[in-house]
């Protein structure tokens, strides 16, 4: 009888999942990110491809951070193949970095939209092409208009969209998940001299039937690495406050 309840209501779960645009992901999308503990947020446990996702970036700080985490995870979606857009109207990208987070600036068609109008038009004719692995594009405002025409085209070509908004202040939108990243110190590796792997404070503001969160993350050889909380260099600042 219990199994046969549970059953029932993973049916029913499924079902209203789908509805609301979360279906089960196809073979070739069933990629592991790396992303460890943070995937108990997601519905199902599985990060939602085939959505809509807006990574908030308020200032040139959290944008750079942004651009990595970003690059992090197309990495991951496109694997050893696939063909991704970039989206951009100021050109800040400069793609050979991008192979230092793993993805391959050759297979990445970069479009450099000269007006916000131009760039809405093309990320929406993006998004519904299913040759593609994902879409990000560099946004000033997702309003819910424009957020809701991004859903649809998804929905049936079944790329995963990353849009990047540097807007001030919230704004309604149909966006599956927003996030917001900022930069952490990093870590020198065995108290090596230098810059060590990147860090990012990784905030899910927003995730629909979903459970917000933070979390502390390292793009280390490849992977992702959840840092313990308190992190390591939360630490040594509350030490130099104590002295």
């Amino acid at each position: 009888m219990f199994s046969l309840k549970a059953n029932i209501f993973s049916n029913l779960e499924k079902e209203i999942l789908s509805l609301q645009g979360f279906r089960q992901p196809v073979e070739e999308q069933k990629t592991d990110l790396g992303l460890g503990s943070i995937c108990s947020s997601f519905p199902r446990q599985t990060f939602p491809f085939a959505a809509v996702h807006e990574f908030k970036s308020a200032n040139p700080e959290s944008k750079s951070a942004t651009l990595g985490f970003v690059s992090c995870i197309l990495s991951r979606i496109m694997k050893t193949e696939g063909i991704s857009v970039w989206i951009h109207s100021g050109r800040t990208v400069f793609p050979p970095a991008l192979t230092g987070f793993g993805v391959a600036p050759e297979r990445i068609i970069f479009i450099n939209a000269t007006t916000e109008k131009d760039s809405l038009w093309i990320t929406e004719e993006a998004l519904a092409c299913e040759g593609l692995s994902a879409v990000v594009a560099e946004l000033h405002e997702i309003n819910f208009i424009s957020s809701r025409k991004f859903q649809l085209a998804v929905e049936k070509s079944r790329v995963t969209g990353m849009l990047m908004s540097s807007q001030q202040k919230y704004s309604v939108n149909a966006c599956t998940a927003r996030w917001e990243i900022s930069q952490l110190p990093s870590g020198a590796p065995h108290n090596l001299p230098g810059v060590g792997f990147p860090r990012w404070q990784v905030k899910l503001v927003k995730m629909r039937n979903g459970r917000p969160g933070t979390w502390n993350l390292e793009w280390s050889k490849g992977n992702f690495r959840l840092l313990d909380v308190p992190d390591e260099m939360t630490l040594v600042g509350q030490k130099l406050k104590v002295v």
